[in-house]
């Protein structure tokens, strides 16, 4: 796998100046205490490329063999192209088929499902599947509900066709459009909207299930699973979530103190940060879940590094 942050760090202090408030009071709402966002010149797919370039590499896989890229992001650089086609190019993928998806903050995970579709159905042999999104894009500076929260970021993983077993368990997807307008950013206004109550209530209940459900579909028991790596949304809801499920704290990942949430980035680049801090293992189960605007939300179940 592979990450790639803008280089731009800004404090919750720098952030609660603007929005006239405490750094603390920031920090005991979101758990965040700086986040990365982009300069007006940084590109997303430039971003993204990065990330997919130093997966490749670390996976010692050449370009010209990826069949297919898939870039989960809100908030590509235009309207069109889409961002995937411009990734694999800047990757020198020339060989492979590549498009967008958009579920919002899900949008990892259901990257990684359309790729290893893709793989398993052997239409594919090699693919790369990134999330990015520069949410500073989309965010109003001055808005006390989102301006502390989002941030921006890219991580990507490569996926490769074994002859022994997927080490990918099923991923379990889901969707309420009944919930869209709790997390909306229309055209007409151009800015994330978010109903903070109701989105985490939401979330705590989805990724609770979605967890419960991914474990069953993958046969394992949660005290079998080494490590819980949900979407970094809110320091809160990350702690409810594992209470919930009655998860020790030490089992689930919290990163978002050093990225803030980076939407369809935050499962590549907390796993990076896992892998960094030891906190993983050859051979560990770990269980990846997700909670994003739609409603949507999904989880699953996969098997890290090589034996």
């Amino acid at each position: 796998m592979g990450v790639s942050v803008p280089a731009n760090v800004i404090s919750s202090a720098e952030v609660g100046a603007r929005l006239g408030v405490r750094e603390d009071w920031i920090f005991r709402r979101t758990g965040i205490r700086s986040r990365r966002i982009a300069a007006p010149d940084e590109r997303l797919d430039a971003h993204a490329a990065q990330a997919a370039r130093q997966a490749l590499l670390s996976a010692g896989v050449d370009p010209l063999d990826v069949d297919l890229v898939v870039v989960a992001t809100t908030t590509s650089d235009e309207l069109m192209p889409a961002a995937a086609p411009l990734v694999a190019h800047e990757i020198g993928a020339t060989r492979a088929g590549a498009f967008d998806v958009g579920s919002a903050c899900t949008g990892f995970l259901s990257a990684l499902a359309v790729t290893t579709a893709q793989i398993e159905a052997r239409r594919a042999r090699v693919a790369v599947a990134v999330g990015a999104d520069l949410m500073s894009r989309i965010t109003d500076p001055y808005d006390r509900s989102t301006a502390a929260v989002f941030a921006d970021g890219a991580g990507a993983v490569v996926l490769q066709q074994t002859e022994h077993g997927s080490r990918i368990g099923p991923i379990v997807l889901g969707a309420d459009g009944a919930g869209a307008e709790h997390i909306r950013a229309t055209r007409a206004d151009g800015v994330i909207r978010m109903s903070g109550h109701e989105t985490f209530r939401e979330a705590v209940a989805r990724l609770t299930l979605a967890t419960l459900q991914a474990a069953q579909a993958a046969a394992v028991k949660l005290e079998e699973i080494d490590l819980f790596v949900y979407h970094q949304a809110n320091g809160r809801i990350l702690a409810a979530v594992g209470e919930r499920l009655g998860l020790p704290p030490e089992r689930v990942v919290d990163c978002i103190a050093e990225y803030g949430n980076t939407s369809a980035a935050t499962l590549p680049l907390a796993l990076a940060f896992s892998e960094r801090e030891g906190l993983l293992e050859p051979g560990d189960r770990v269980l990846l879940g997700a909670f994003g605007a739609g409603f949507t939300w999904g989880a699953t179940v996969i098997e890290w590094g090589v034996r």
